[in-house]
């Protein structure tokens, strides 16, 4: 690292969702391989391999100790280890302390949530995944039904794929959108999905709706006071 280099820190923590983290992680690198002047790194309690929510296992390259003020900050979401990480004093302490210097505190799906655990989405407008949306009102969050959320240095995504969305708008705030539109080549984002787009009028909340619960109840088991804060205002 250079003195020059502007650190973009992403957090991992076991459970994780990977496309949460690598989609706007390859795009990021991308913007470091094309502009010196950024770097990226994995950042975890420990530099121990950790598992996701797939078979994929992945491993920091830093540990919250050795970033402890970086230029951005990227939280990546999940299902129920998410909802276990909202109760991680460790992560939740690193991110207030890297927040507070940080330009740009960012997540990616049930990311806000850990985001809001920390105290870092009071009187904010943000977004998550669709099913979970609603919950953040009560982290003080105003929930935006948007692919992404920007307000101030605060921007959060919504589900999965739209990390990659979000890193993408963070190039061109960073770098100007040539590179912004190099980054999307390089990478060939073109998305052409073969059901086409999503039908937001008739998303399937009742199909789904037993995962919510699950995620919720599992999640929180050891966390009750925290499970009714976030469903007093559903």
């Amino acid at each position: 690292m250079t003195a020059e280099q502007k650190t973009l820190a992403f957090v991992v923590y076991p459970g994780l969702t990977p496309l949460d983290l690598v989609g706007p992680l390859q795009v990021l690198s991308a913007l470091a391989q094309m502009d010196p002047g950024y770097r990226t790194v994995v950042v975890g309690a420990t530099k121990d391999t950790v598992g996701t929510d797939t078979p994929l296992s992945v491993a920091p390259s830093h540990t919250f100790d050795e970033v402890p003020s970086p230029y951005a900050v990227l939280v990546p979401g999940g299902t129920v280890p998410t909802l276990h990480a909202m109760s991680d004093e460790r992560l939740l302490a690193w991110l207030r302390t890297a927040a507070a210097g940080a330009e740009l505190v960012t997540s990616v799906c049930t990311g806000s949530m850990i985001l809001g655990a920390a105290g870092l989405l009071e009187g904010k407008r943000a977004t998550t995944h669709w099913m979970f949306r609603d919950l953040l009102t009560g982290l003080g969050a105003t929930p935006v039904a948007e692919r992404w959320v920007e307000d101030g240095r605060v921007i959060t995504a919504a589900g999965v794929s739209a990390g990659i969305d979000l890193a993408l708008h963070l190039v061109e705030r960073l770098a100007g959108r040539q590179i912004a539109t190099n980054v999307q080549f390089a990478i060939e984002y073109d998305p052409q999905p073969p059901q086409g787009g999503l039908d937001w009028a008739n998303q399937p909340y009742g199909d789904l709706k037993p995962l919510r619960e699950h995620t919720l109840k599992a999640g929180l088991a050891d966390n009750p006071e925290l499970l009714d804060k976030l469903l007093a205002h559903t």
